[in-house]
């Protein structure tokens, strides 16, 4: 029995939930798949798959392999592209997540350059604020802000990303400027939601770290909408200097100058990382991708 196309035909029922659509990915007669994936459970000596004439079911025991056979598979997928590339020209589908106010603002603009410089590379752009995992999600490069992740990929420093507190002049006309940091309980806050929650306000004092929140206004995972609220004089609102820095410029937004130094964690080392698996990097898209956005940032 070939196991490996056994298994490839079994994940396609289990991805399309039918014998017949997934014999036509492969271009073989339902029959033929179906009597493989017989003889798979024959060797492996337990049912996977629940067969009627109107619909296929995954066992318990089939979901958990299906499970561990997708990884495999996928994998084995990763090593045969490596070889396919492997001394060849930049090609193919590159898929890149980003933060959305720093893929519009930073990003974009600079893989107008990388398309001139790459044109057989077809770029997918997916920007959203919402975390994702290389090992989940269909993604060669991610690019978040933070600590380096605690996952096993290799995550490149692109930059600072340090929070400052911004307000519009109708905000502070009406409610007044706030100098230190004690005072911010009083005002209203614009609030970046985690997975661990809202992002607090923190301050050192004395030694110790307080939490100084203004009262929450509005949270969201959108940090491209928490700045519109507050060039809308909503509140105040802890945001990265590179995201704000065009508002500043123009006067919507001010940035204030709050003692003890605020800050949304203890740690100092916030930064921008560039994420990608190791073995993608020996792929030649995600390699001239990898070096080009480094080598951009480094002269930032």
């Amino acid at each position: 029995m070939d196991k490996l196309r056994a298994l490839r035909y079994f994940s396609k029922v289990v991805e399309t939930g039918s014998f017949t659509r997934a014999a036509e990915a492969f271009s073989v007669p339902p029959s033929s798949l179906s009597r493989r994936i017989a003889d798979l459970e024959k060797t492996l000596g337990a049912n996977l798959l629940k067969r009627s004439t109107r619909v296929v079911q995954v066992t318990e025991i089939g979901q958990l392999y299906f499970k561990q056979v997708q990884e495999i598979l996928a994998q084995l997928e990763h090593s045969d592209e490596t070889v396919r590339s492997y001394q060849a020209k930049p090609t193919g589908f590159l898929r890149i997540s980003a933060m959305v106010s720093f893929g519009e603002r930073l990003l974009l603009p600079l893989l107008e350059e990388f398309k001139t410089l790459y044109p057989e590379i077809i770029l997918d752009i997916s920007l959203s604020d919402e975390l994702s995992s290389l090992s989940r999600d269909d993604v060669d490069i991610a690019i978040r802000g933070g600590y380096a992740p605690n996952e096993r990929v290799q995550a490149v420093r692109l930059m600072d990303n340090e929070f400052i507190p911004v307000a519009a002049a109708s905000y502070l006309a009406a409610m007044g400027t706030p100098v230190q940091a004690t005072e911010l309980k009083q005002h209203q806050g614009l609030f970046f939601r985690t997975p661990n929650g809202p992002s607090p306000w923190l301050c050192e004092l004395d030694g110790e770290w307080l939490d100084v929140s203004a009262q929450p206004l509005a949270i969201s995972n959108n940090g491209k909408w928490l700045g519109q609220q507050a060039i809308a004089g909503r509140g105040i609102t802890m945001v990265p200097r590179w995201s704000v820095q065009d508002y500043l410029d123009s006067g919507e937004l001010q940035e204030l100058l709050i003692e003890p130094t605020l800050r949304v964690s203890q740690n100092p080392s916030l930064a921008i990382y560039l994420l990608y698996q190791k073995q993608q990097y020996l792929m030649p898209k995600v390699k001239v991708a990898v070096d080009f956005l480094v080598a951009r940032f480094s002269i930032r």
